[in-house]
């Protein structure tokens, strides 16, 4: 019986305890704060959707308008006017095309993107390019240099024969100025290559030409004259 007692008060402890826990719960103040909870998070949620839209530009696209072969002012503007920006991200040379001019421009003309999006361009640059004269004098035949000078991307003028080897360079001039290893010349000046002629004699220092005695000042044979010697 006294056991009986004691568990019957436990259990009605226990139901106490659970109803105030209930009446906690479900009272106005905690409600109320639970209900804010859910609210901001909601609102949080809605809030960020929008912002994601709006920054992804979700739905909205252009099409990429042409703008190769405009001057850069001119394709800024074009850009600008559909909502696109644009960048330069590289320059290249073309003698025939205005300095600014654009070459390229990535994405190519006609895709469709967003709003915003940045449009990379290739301009075309004031000055050639330069590039290093190789290690071509008395160093290979005129087949292998010319090979050699095209590949690096050199424009090659007509070749002068002087008095030498036959058919071995032994200098080269841009400009009429002779020039070294390692000199940096514009890419659209002409490199003249100095070729050696057994048809003619006297020797060249590297600098100059000197005069043997059947050497006679100014005697300098080019491509043409070359072929209407040998014919």
């Amino acid at each position: 019986m006294f056991f009986i007692t004691i568990f019957e008060a436990e259990k009605e402890k226990i139901i106490m305890s659970l109803k105030g826990i209930i009446r906690k719960i479900f009272s106005p103040v905690v409600f109320w704060n639970f209900f804010a909870l859910i609210l901001a998070t909601v609102l949080v949620l809605v809030g960020l959707w929008y912002w994601m839209a709006y920054y992804t530009r979700h739905g909205q696209s252009v099409e990429v308008p042409n703008v190769k072969d405009m001057l850069l002012n001119d394709a800024e503007y074009a850009l600008g006017h559909v909502e696109l920006e644009a960048v330069v991200i590289d320059s290249s040379y073309n003698r025939n095309l205005p300095a600014g001019t654009v070459l390229d421009q990535l994405p190519q003309s006609g895709n469709r993107v967003k709003a915003g999006r940045e449009i990379y361009l290739t301009i075309n640059s004031r000055q050639a390019p330069t590039l290093a004269v190789p290690d071509i004098a008395d160093n290979c035949s005129i087949r292998e240099a010319e090979a050699k000078l095209k590949a690096l991307g050199f424009k090659l003028g007509p070749v002068e024969y002087v008095p030498g080897d036959k058919d071995w360079v032994l200098g080269g001039k841009c400009n009429g100025r002779t020039v070294h290893v390692g000199e940096r010349i514009p890419s659209d000046m002409p490199l003249v290559l100095v070729v050696g002629n057994s048809d003619v004699s006297g020797d060249f220092d590297g600098d100059g030409w000197e005069d043997d005695e059947s050497w006679e000042e100014g005697e300098v044979v080019t491509d043409a004259d070359a072929m209407t010697g040998d014919e």
